[in-house]
């Protein structure tokens, strides 16, 4: 039975790592279009009035709500394409980075926004805001790839000690 399951355990292994960095990306321009997509359209993003205040407060006020609105959905559904197209890694995790940077900034500008409790209760907001690390990691383990890296199905030799 032992054989059967390492047989299998292999297998599955080596498609995961073959598979797990393209669906990742995937995953993340598919978010990234969608969510940006909808700030395109008056009222369809839940995110769109805490984006348009935290770009309002981080821009001082200087770009128009609808501008600032124009602009983050541009980016994300730039950061999208990027991701879905493979190309321009290393310029597409910048772009992620960057974007959530501010898409974090909720956190520490509008915490009566992000909290019911501070610092463990959430509102359905900073839900929406906290599940961004996932992305961030998923972002980063996309970047680690960027100079030809990939996931090995290998075992991880120990050292015997």
């Amino acid at each position: 039975m032992k054989p059967l399951f390492e047989y299998f355990d292999q297998l599955i292994t080596e498609r995961m790592a073959g598979y797990g960095i393209r669906l990742l990306r995937f995953s993340i321009g598919f978010i990234f279009i969608w969510f940006g997509a909808l700030k395109y359209f008056e009222g369809l993003s839940p995110a769109q009035e805490l984006a348009t205040a935290t770009i309002d407060l981080l821009t001082f006020g200087i770009i128009p709500l609808q501008v600032s609105l124009f602009l983050l959905a541009t980016l994300e559904v730039s950061i999208g394409v990027l991701m879905l197209s493979g190309k321009f890694i290393r310029l597409t995790i910048f772009l992620l980075l960057f974007q959530m940077l501010g898409t974090m900034s909720p956190i520490v500008l509008f915490p009566d926004i992000v909290f019911n409790h501070f610092p463990y209760a959430l509102t359905i907001e900073g839900q929406y805001i906290i599940k961004n690390v996932v992305v961030i990691s998923a972002g980063i383990v996309v970047g680690a790839t960027a100079r030809g890296g990939d996931l090995s199905s290998e075992p991880i030799k120990k050292n015997p000690s």
